[in-house]
């Protein structure tokens, strides 16, 4: 199966990426592109926040829900985007065109890949080795980890969100990055700084 963007992780980062670039295709923004989010939510650190302190979430809110309304959401809005589930991503491989990303279930080419997984030590996708670094904006105690990136690129075509490229562990932080790397995405594909408003008639 092939994908015009192969976004990896289902948190934070990565649904807010996947949900701007569905917005996109709904309102024609861009067209005949396929995208695609292998949503792996397991290692997500959603999985034990409270959401006390973000804009437009109501407080007390768990990050487990937040994860799986973000599936429903995503699902139900823009069900352009094609979501994959339980496939954790192996090996990323350079190809002519792109990239093979192998999940322990599949084998998937992509013309843009966005890693968007998680910050946690040691990173288990091969093929990557040389992009790690330490992170830059965790204590040293904690053994975090990201890829080397230039404003989120890590290489042409390859894309790295949320806390694996370099940012803060907050919840609030993370979706902005995501979004970011989805217009950077978008401008890319259209020539010019593009980004997705939807508004009120």
């Amino acid at each position: 199966m092939k994908f015009d963007v192969l976004i990896i992780g289902g948190g934070a980062a990565g649904m807010s990426c996947a949900l701007i670039l569905g917005s996109a295709l709904q309102n024609n923004i861009i067209t005949n592109k396929k995208v695609g989010l292998l949503t792996h939510q397991k290692a997500s650190h959603l999985n034990s926040a409270l959401l006390n302190n973000i804009l437009g979430v109501v407080p007390g809110t768990s990050g487990q829900q937040i994860l799986k309304d973000g599936i429903l959401h995503l699902e139900e809005q823009y069900p352009e985007i094609e979501q994959l589930a339980k496939e954790k991503v192996k090996e990323i491989i350079p190809i002519a065109e792109g990239f093979s990303v192998i999940t322990n279930k599949n084998t998937y080419e992509a013309e843009n890949v966005v890693l968007a997984t998680g910050y946690t030590s040691p990173f288990r996708i091969k093929g990557l080795e040389e992009e790690v670094i330490p992170h830059k904006k965790a204590k040293v105690s904690k053994d975090r980890i990201q890829l080397k990136n230039e404003d989120h690129l890590v290489k042409p075509g390859l894309y790295v969100a949320g806390s694996l490229a370099g940012w803060r562990s907050q919840f609030s932080i993370a979706c902005g990055s995501g979004a970011s790397v989805a217009t950077d995405i978008l401008s890319f594909w259209k020539g010019e700084h593009t980004k997705v408003h939807d508004k009120l008639l």
